[in-house]
This record gives C-alpha cells, structure tokens and sequence, in this order.
C-alpha cells in the first residue's frame, strides 16, 4: 500500500519571517505525528474481521459473509486509490497484486480470505510506519531538541529572547541542562558541555574562558556566559538540523531497485496465478496465489531497513542526506581524500626548536610565546601551546606592532623580539650552515620556520607542521578491508608535502598542486575505477564533493560550503568516522537485501504449494501475514545489534588522553637530540657537556621511566583489544634499542673529561643523538597511531 508519503514532522510559521519554511533559525520543528490513517484503517478491518466472526458463530444468517466483504471493500477502495498513483508516478507494486487478491476474493465468494487480507494489508501497512517512526528516532531526537529560547543578558539583567533573534556579539547565559543555541567564545566562567547529539562521543568537554563552543551541547555543568560568534542560523547546529530535514527527505535509488523488484513479482505472480487456474480449472487455487503474494511490507522492508541505517549512523555523530548516499557508500570502491584538515589536522604543531647561540630551547620558545599571546596569525596558537607543554612562564609584550602574514615585534621584559619569517626578523642574515640545514629540512618535511630574534641577534627557529591525523593511517588500511580497491589524495599542496603525506598514508596516487577546478577533473577520471567516494573539508573541496558518487564532509560547522555540498557529514572531526559510516552502509544493505529477497523467496514457496492445492485463501493470507512480520523485523535489525567499533573499557579514553599528554611533554626533549647534535661544533665544551648532562638526566628520569610503563600497562591492553594481531611486539623490541641507545649515550657522557667534549669525542656523541632521535621520532608516531584506538 502507499506509504503515506509524508514526513513524521510538521513545521510552524517561523516567527521571524511568517512563513512556513525550512532551514531558517527561527523554525520551531515538531515531532508531532500527523494523524495515522493506517491505523485507524487497521482498527475498523480488526473490527469488522470480528464482527463478522461472532455473526458467523452466532449463526445469523448471511451477516458474518456481508460483515467481511464490506471489511475488504472497505479497504480495497483506498487499496486501488494506492495502486493507480503508483501507476500515475511510473511505480508498480505489490498493490496490483493486493487489488487483484480482494477482487478475486468477493468474486468467489471468500469473503474471510478477503477480509484477512484486509488486515494483513493494513495491518502491514501499520507496521511498516511503525518500523519507519522508530527507524527515525535519532533523526527525530536532533530536532526535538533544538533552542528556542536564548538569554541574553543586557548589562545586570538577563532578557529572554528568541533564537532567531540572537545576533553576533551578544553575550547569552546558559543555564545547567540547556542546549548553546549559537556559537561562540565562553565568555565567563568554564563550561561542561555533553557533545554526544553533536559528536557521539558521551564523555563531557570541560571549555575554559575563551575557548570556542559550538551550537548545540547541552550544559552539563553550572551555568556560563557565551560571546556569539555566528547568528543561530550560520551556526553549527543549524547546519546540522538542515542536514538532518535534507536525510529525512530524500529516497534512496535502492528502494527504486526494490519497486523494479516488485515489477517482476508482480509478473511471476500473475502468470502463475494464471496457469494454475487454466491447467486445473479450479479458481480457487488461482485465488490462493494470489493471497500468498500480496505482501505489501515485503518491498518496503528496503525503506524501513535504509532509514534504520541511517538512525543508527546519525547516533554515532554521522549525517546522511537520506538513503541514496548510505546505499552508494555501501558499495564505493575508491576513495579520494583532501590532504589538509582530512588526513592531517589543520591544526600546526611546533615540531622542533633550534637555537643558534647560547641561549637554550626553552628560552627561545619563551620569548616567541610571550609576543605571540597579541598575535592573531594561525601559528600563534601552535606556538603558545608548546610553551604550555613546556610549563613556561610568559611575560606579557608591549609596544607590539605586527605586519600581517610577516612577522611581529613587541618588547618582552625589557628585550626587543622579533617572530617571523627569516627577512623579518633578520633583513640581511649572514649565509650560515645552520640557515642552509634549515632550509633543507623545511623543504624536504614540508614543515614551516618561525624564527626569533632578540635585540636584532637571531637566535633560534621554530619548525611547525600540520601532523597526519594518528588514526588515518590505520583508518585507511581497514577501509581496503572492508571493500576499498583504490585510495587517492588530492590537495592544492606542493608535490615534495604531499608525496610525503601520501607516502606514510600508503596510498596509490598523489594528485599534487590541484585546483578546485582540477579536482573535479580528477573525479571525472577516477570514476572509471568504480565507484567513487570524496572527503574533504573546505570551500575548495565543495565542487569534488558534489560531483563524486558520494561526498563525505569532515566535521560540522555551520552553513560550510563542504558540509553543504556533500551526501554525509561526520560531525566529530575524526576520520575513524568514515570508516564507522562505511561498516553501517553495509550492514544496511545488506540486510535489505536480505529482507528482499528472502521475503520474495519464502512468497515464491507458498505460491508453488497454494498453486499444488495444499494452501487455501485463508490459510494462505495468515502464512503471508507472518512472513510479513518477519522481514520487517529482519529490517530493523539495522538500527543495532552487530558491534562495528572496537570494544573500549570505561578507562581508555583518560588512558589515551593521559598518554598523549606523556607525548607532549617529551616531545620537545626529543626535538632537543637532533638541534644538539647539530650545534655541538659552535658550543664552547663546558655548555656542551652541561646541555649533554641536562639531557641524559631527562632519558634517564623521565623518558625510560615512561617507556617502562607504558609497557607494562598499555602494552597489554592493547594486545587484549587487538587479539587477532598484537601489534605490540615490534613496540617492545624499539624499545629495547631505545634503551640500548640510552645507555651507550649516558657512558659517553659520563667518560667525558670536565672541560667538555673533545674533538674526537664528538662523532660519537652526534651518532648517539641523531640515532635517538630517528628511532623515538618512528616510535612515539607509531604508538600514537596505536593509542588512538584507546579514544572512544
């Protein structure tokens, strides 16, 4: 039967505009189910099935036969209204068949067998919009719970406005259990925040004061106050709801795969049918066919099956625009992905710090955070977050003046600093190897420099750079896994950056120096490999996203071009996330496969047995009512069950967490190894076995020590969550020459004389630290990869 054809929602008059329409901020969404004719058609078919069974034992003549004929014309009318739209759209189904069923039945007399059908088609019917309601109810959660209501606060009071009326700069108080209606800056105070409806991830975000919020967390802690930075419209959560309203509206082409399924059914019905009463003369068993293949939830178990897939995949922070985009990712064979904010972070990282003169690392990196804290230039946070790492103290600059996109200066307690590029912060810098080595390295890694003067002396550099996301590489493999032949990356980078990233991603072509426009060529080309899946993230991407046979978007913010163009959004900015949306494409699909054609397959055995004489009109109806209910509750098996992501155990995540943070602190230790070893030459002995000692100390206390314990306690941790393949066993033979390398580099240390280092102790003492270097550099990045398992 139709399906109704509506959506589960009703939208109000927004109270802004006056007008009835989707996607504007000031829409009032609801849940509210319109009036289920279905079921009021199941509750007078039930009602006049009984009717007409206590007239027959009742004996009153011919009422039980006109209680149940007046039952199956009561349902047939809108039964042949549903088969001609169907006729009228280009769609023939399983309707004919039910009209033809009926029609047979009053014919011949079997007003029971036409009144059980009666139930079974509305009954089906009920069913299928239960299956659907429920199948959209994580859909169904994210609109219920958008803001109305905003405070917003005027001075000493606090004015309850609406949504659509927040504007950027206003500052809005948030009360404990209320939802951030737009985004902004915490302005005053910390916020908890439960991200889950945004991201899936159920663990609570603890934001300090002037740290960015997205629309749409609930505060799970006391109240704090909100600078907006984007009206509610433009603002994370608004984009979202748009593209849920977008996922609720369209129809998937494997559903219309299932009406060309129903076209031939509907063949091999009737031509039986037909058979069976010509070669036996008997109609009766004719009409048993006929009653056996009237399964009308039987095609539309491949809605109810899609749209649970798509619930399923919205619960774990992932957007789909409908079935069509989750039936295709379910059979992509090549992927393309983006370079910067898809497999890398987007996010800089200081990688190593080099100084030039006496002054030390931490110095250097002292000097550049303190001007850097006025800076608004996107290394300055990359910057600021070392000194963090480092547990610096930072004085803060004045008589500041920045040069965009150059460099900046101010003076930092008494001393004149310069951060920038190298012409900045020294106009005509002396040829130098440690000038050359920089520029090398920079070249060859695709890493930025940052250098610092002080007092117009240079006196050290900071190398960034945009770190592989820890997840991508294993991401990656496990999505050739699961079906993808073919992955390629596809960026506006420079061909040295991006064959580096692609290299350590493993995958099979790097397209280089793209542009929008060239992007979009390159869809073209690598469609002809199968089909074929875009990730990306920014404006540029918009257009590949929009051409590719599906479009994946990383991260939710707002109204972005990318998330906009593209068929899925992964609203947690986690690329593991594509992965999880592959596995659900597929379970989903396959399991509406499987109600299609095991439900067909069991209507075809009764057909065969109802054609032989053994099922009769009435029995025939109820077998098929069961098989109904059976492939329908097969669909919604794609709601749940089936676990697609790793088991954690509750602690992981501050496990990993804290781990990281182990990382972090060491990490500028290690960048230390390399920059020492490189400046051994230009240091007098006595600061060069002083900086010697210095990091001996820091291998011995703090580096082995960490590497012991991770061990013993995460190492095993691991193995258990990865039975099948222990990864750690590489792990723990690094650190056995981690050890052995530590070791033979504090004898060195120690066999020196007191005055420092001699000229032949030098070789030695470089192969020492530059070993140290390479293989901790190789280790952290694999653990990292590894611990990002432990995340949830």
């Amino acid at each position: 039967m139709d399906d109704g054809g509506a959506p589960n929602t009703w939208r109000t008059p927004c109270a802004r505009c006056k007008e009835s329409r989707t996607g504007c901020a000031g829409d009032s969404v609801s849940t509210a189910p319109k009036p289920q004719w279905q079921f009021v058609l199941l509750g007078l078919a039930l009602a006049g099935l009984a009717t007409g069974a206590v007239l027959h034992f009742a004996q009153v003549g011919d009422g039980a036969g006109w209680a149940w004929a007046a039952t199956t014309t009561l349902v047939l009318i809108p039964t042949i209204a549903s088969a001609i739209r169907g006729l009228v759209r280009g769609r023939t189904g399983v309707d004919v068949i039910a009209v033809l069923a009926m029609v047979g039945a009053l014919a011949l007399g079997e007003q029971l067998a036409g009144a059980i059908i009666s139930v079974m088609l509305t009954g089906g019917a009920a069913l299928e919009r239960f299956a659907i309601a429920r199948a959209r109810r994580e859909l169904a959660a994210l609109l219920e719970r958008a803001p109305r209501v905003a405070h917003r606060r005027l001075g000493d009071d606090i004015m309850d406005v609406s949504v659509a009326e927040v504007a950027l700069g206003d500052v809005l108080v948030i009360k404990p259990g209320e939802v951030v209606p737009a985004d902004g800056i915490v302005s005053s105070g910390s916020a908890v925040l439960d991200e889950s409806a945004l991201t899936g991830e159920s663990k609570p975000v603890e934001l300090g004061g002037g740290t960015p919020v997205r629309s749409g967390g609930t505060n799970a802690g006391g109240p704090f106050e909100v600078r907006v930075t984007a009206p509610a419209a433009e603002s994370t959560y608004a984009g979202i709801i748009r593209l849920v309203e977008a996922a609720e509206e369209s129809k998937a082409p494997f559903v219309r795969l299932a009406d060309r399924y129903a076209l031939g059914f509907l063949g091999v019905t009737v031509a039986l049918s037909a058979i069976t009463w010509v070669a036996g003369g008997d109609p009766i068993r004719a009409l048993s066919v006929l009653v056996v293949a009237t399964p009308c939830p039987l095609i539309l178990a491949a809605p109810a099956a899609i749209m649970a897939g798509v619930s399923r995949a919205a619960k774990h922070g992932i957007i789909v625009k409908g079935g069509g985009p989750l039936e295709t990712l379910a059979r992509v064979r090549v992927l393309l992905l983006d370079k910067t904010g898809t497999v890398t972070s987007a996010r800089p990282q200081v990688v190593a710090v080099e100084s030039f003169r006496n002054m030390s690392s931490d110095d250097v990196v002292r000097h550049a955070a303190s001007l850097e804290q006025v800076s608004v230039h996107p290394f300055a946070p990359a910057i600021l977050a070392e000194a963090r790492s480092r547990s610096l103290d930072l004085s803060f600059p004045v008589d500041v003046h920045e040069q965009m996109g150059t460099g900046i200066t101010g003076t930092v307690d008494g001393r004149r600093v310069a951060v920038g590029q190298l012409t900045f912060t020294a106009p005509r810098p002396p040829p130098s190897p440690e000038l050359r080595s920089i520029a090398m390295r920079t070249a060859v890694e695709g890493s930025s420099s940052v250098f610092v003067s002080i007092d117009e002396s240079l006196e050290g550099v900071l190398l960034l750079q945009d770190p592989i996301r820890p997840e991508a590489p294993r991401t990656l493999r496990s999505l050739r896994n699961v079906g993808v032949r073919r992955i390629h990356m596809v960026t506006g980078d420079h061909p040295d950056v991006a064959e580096l990233v692609g290299d350590v991603l493993g995958v099979d072509h790097v397209f280089a120096e793209r542009t929008p426009e060239e992007k979009v060529e390159v869809i073209k080309v690598v469609r002809a490999e199968g089909v074929t899946a875009m990730v990306g993230d920014g404006v540029n991407d918009a257009p590949a996203l929009a051409l590719a046979d599906v479009g994946v978007a990383m991260g939710a913010r707002g109204a972005t071009a990318a998330s906009e163009a593209a068929d899925i959004v992964l609203t947690a900015d986690r690329l593991e996330g594509l992965l999880l949306a592959t596995r659900i494409a597929q379970r989903t699909r396959r399991i509406a496969l499987e109600s299609v054609f095991v439900g067909m397959g069991l209507s075809l055995v009764a057909m065969v047995f109802a054609a032989a004489g053994y099922i009769t009109p009435v029995v025939g109806a109820v077998l098929q009512e069961g098989i109904d209910v059976l492939i329908i509750l097969n669909a919604l098996r794609a709601l749940g069950g089936g676990s697609l992501v790793a088991p954690k155990n509750a602690g992981t995540k501050g496990l990993a967490q804290g781990l990281a943070s182990a990382h972090r602190s060491l990490r500028p230790h290690v960048g230390e190894l390399a920059a020492l070893a490189a400046r051994l030459d230009s240091l007098e002995p006595r600061d060069a076995r002083a900086q010697l000692e210095r990091l001996r100390e820091v291998l011995e206390k703090e580096l082995l020590p960490h590497e012991r314990e991770e061990q013993q306690t995460v190492y095993p941790l691991l193995a258990r969550m990865l039975d099948e393949e222990d990864p750690t066993g590489p792990l723990i033979q690094t650190h056995h020459e981690v050890r052995r390398l530590s070791r033979l580099f504090g004898r060195l240390v120690a066999q020196l004389p007191p005055d420092g280092p001699a000229a032949e102790d030098l070789r030695d003492l470089r192969r020492a630290l530059y070993g140290l270097d390479a293989i901790l550099t190789l280790h952290f990045a694999q653990e990292e990869e590894l611990y990002s398992l432990l995340e949830t």
